[in-house]
């Protein structure tokens, strides 16, 4: 078991250890950075193979979350945390009353959501312990998933029309891999939009209500990469985008939810000599974090809402940006992120000269 030697260390502030023998809590908290504020970031339960899954995964998706917070706008920094334990299986009350306890020992500078394998009301229970709780609040933001959907939509749009050069989604065919909260209700809003869908996921129901409510067609999960399609949609788990997957895909734009989606780094650049456009992923699902930035006493939903949807503008900028420099859209988006990263630091030490 390592941390400071794994490949997904990247100077995190705090990655802590968390174990409760009475509920059997087994649970790793990362903060990433907080230059920008608390550090803000779902929570997984996942039954990992091993400890050092468990802690690859969250050192990566609590990096990611500094990066998506960074690049949103928002002033929040990334944070993550994972629980180790079959989420249909191994879930009780008391187990998430002591994920709260365990957050709140963080005094703040970690704030918690829900994310895979979570739910609102397994959040609502941690939220007994900790107030450090965020995304669902009555009458604040409630669950993100819509918001995140809604972000992905826009973005998807914008990829679309720069490499399709199409200003609507009427007939486009779109494959969703995954129909978990965020990708069925990508799917809603593609199919409002005229799109045409091809759906798969591990669960049955999920896809069977895909296709009868939505006229999607489903194939295997393995066939999803093999589809003659306009858009890959990712919506379900990261590190899908591989050697093996990108030769098969025939769409012309990657848009989803998925964290993490490349396995490596040097995949963004084999999309972009295979013509494949992608929309980095954290810059097209910051919806979630858009909206529980958002969250107070004057919380306005609608104005959150429309901060969401310039997602859009966000990524046609990323687009058109690499496009210029003939870089990867990755690139391009770290680079956009680090940058406002670099001048909160700057701006802080300054103020403390000052002072």
């Amino acid at each position: 078991m390592t941390v400071f030697s794994a490949k997904e260390f990247d100077n995190h502030e705090d990655v802590l250890f968390f174990h409760d023998q009475k509920s059997g809590l087994k649970a790793i908290i990362a903060v990433h950075d907080t230059t920008l504020g608390p550090a803000l970031g779902g929570t997984r339960m996942w039954d990992y193979k091993s400890e050092e899954e468990a802690i690859a995964d969250v050192l990566r998706l609590s990096r990611g979350m500094t990066y998506k917070s960074s690049l949103a706008g928002v002033n929040l920094g990334g944070g993550k945390s994972v629980i180790i334990g079959n989420a249909h299986t191994d879930k009780t009350p008391e187990l998430f009353e002591a994920f709260g306890r365990a957050v709140g020992q963080l005094g703040g500078t970690y704030i918690a959501a829900e994310d895979v394998g979570t739910t609102v009301p397994d959040l609502e229970i941690a939220r007994r312990s900790t107030r450090h709780i965020a995304g669902i609040t009555e009458g604040n933001s409630g669950d993100p998933s819509p918001a995140t959907a809604w972000g992905v939509f826009h973005g998807l749009r914008a990829a679309v029309k720069l490499e399709l050069n199409k200003s609507d989604l009427s007939g486009v065919k779109v494959a969703v891999q995954g129909l978990g909260n965020v990708g069925y209700g990508l799917c809603e809003l593609l199919k409002e939009a005229d799109a045409e869908l091809i759906v798969t996921d591990l669960n049955k129901a999920a896809v069977e209500k895909a296709v009868q409510n939505l006229g999607a067609t489903a194939v295997p999960l393995d066939a999803i990469y093999d589809q003659e399609v306009d858009v890959f949609a990712p919506c379900a788990l990261g590190a899908i985008l591989n050697d093996d997957t990108i030769r098969r895909l025939k769409a012309r734009v990657i848009a989803g939810s998925a964290n993490n989606q490349l396995a490596e780094d040097r995949h963004a650049k084999m999309l972009m000599e295979n013509g494949i456009l992608y929309a980095p992923d954290y810059a097209i699902n910051a919806g979630g974090i858009i909206i529980i930035s958002h969250e107070g006493p004057q919380f306005d939903r609608e104005k959150a809402m429309q901060q969401v949807a310039g997602i859009y503008d966000t990524c046609l900028s990323i687009f058109e940006r690499a496009k210029r420099e003939k870089v990867t859209t990755a690139e391009i988006a770290d680079k956009i992120a680090l940058e406002r990263l670099e001048r909160v630091r700057n701006e802080k030490a300054e103020l403390a000269l000052a002072s």
